[in-house]
């Protein structure tokens, strides 16, 4: 579609034609149709961790060997690119980065990004962006789309309007191929894609129709509003935690609606893991938080900012009331 290439085409070297762009019904079809594009007998695929589980359901329904590498909360959640070059051998296909991150909260800088690409490079292997939570950055790190490497390595970014534009139930995305050097139809991938495609739903006829006028027309300030909810969220969530003594949050959010908070479970009592403390949690406090477990990360707890300011409050001072009510006594 002219009107998402002419908006993917911010900031990179080269331009982006219509024919680069695939609509999805939102970016979760844009995972299926990956992950089922990739797989071959004996082939895997390297997964983030913590991340995102959908791409584990569909690698496993694929029969896709999933190979975890780890992102470093001591610096800030980048991939652990020594693990990245460990794990990957003639049989990986990709690697997958989420940046934004979902549910790390963290934003990967320039220098980042060109040495996972220049990474995947060496080892012979493309890369899936998962770019869901696209250009929501509010920290001091500025968002940088993987799609700029396009010249050093094959990038597929998965995007949608359902983040940026607070609009998820429309369920319209998109699937683009970054490669100039044309290895991806070389090797037949679009092919396979599009074969993908057509047999396939596509997103609702009158929201596509919408596309042009939704990213021409969208003003500044509507993004600029949403920005600074955001990192209002961010703030009130890293302060409140901070004044929880089992909670640890070892990197302030800097973009996408997460954060990810170590549970301390030496400091409470009858608190098995992180599910218990979340059924707990739920059942006592009326108040939802996701177990890390469900996003790789055992003991450890993911937490939505994008709520409005009272209701964040309101429901951290109940998560703080629960952490008392279960301490450990002294």
């Amino acid at each position: 579609m002219p009107a998402i290439a002419d908006y993917l085409n911010r900031d990179i070297p080269y331009k982006l034609c219509p024919d680069d762009v695939y609509l999805t019904v939102g970016s979760k079809q844009g995972i299926e149709i990956v992950t089922s594009v990739l797989s071959r007998p004996g082939a895997n695929i390297l997964l983030p961790r913590p991340g995102f589980p959908y791409y584990e359901h569909w690698c496993a329904y694929n029969n896709l060997e999933m190979r975890h590498y780890d992102l470093l909360r001591e610096n800030g959640w980048e991939v652990d690119l020594d693990a990245v070059e460990t794990l990957a051998n003639a049989n990986t296909v990709a690697m997958v980065i989420i940046n934004p991150g979902n549910p790390c909260g963290n934003v990967f800088s320039y220098e980042h990004l060109n040495k996972v690409a220049e990474t995947a490079r060496k080892l012979g292997i493309l890369i899936i962006s998962d770019e869901a939570y696209d250009s929501i950055a509010f920290g001091s790190t500025r968002y940088v789309p993987m799609r700029v490497f396009g010249s050093t390595v094959p990038v597929l970014t998965l995007g949608s309007l359902s983040k940026r534009w607070i609009v998820p139930g429309w369920r319209l995305g998109w699937l683009v191929t970054s490669d100039p050097n044309g290895i991806l139809q070389n090797s037949g991938v679009i092919d396979s894609i599009i074969g993908y495609l057509n047999i396939s739903s596509d997103p609702a006829t009158f929201i596509q129709a919408a596309i042009p006028q939704i990213l021409e027309n969208t003003k500044e300030e509507f993004f600029s509003k949403i920005m600074c909810l955001l990192r209002e969220g961010a703030d009130i969530c890293y302060n409140r935690i901070e004044e929880m003594p089992c909670l640890t949050c070892p990197n302030k959010p800097e973009g996408s609606m997460f954060v990810m908070v170590k549970l301390n479970l030496s400091m409470l009592e009858d608190i098995n893991d992180d599910i218990d403390f979340c059924l707990k949690l739920a059942k006592e406090e009326s108040v939802i938080i996701l177990p890390g477990r469900a996003v790789g990360m055992k003991n450890w707890l993911r937490i939505t900012f994008a709520v409005e300011s009272r209701l964040l409050r309101d429901g951290l001072e109940r998560v703080k009331a629960f952490c008392q009510r279960h301490a450990k006594k002294q």
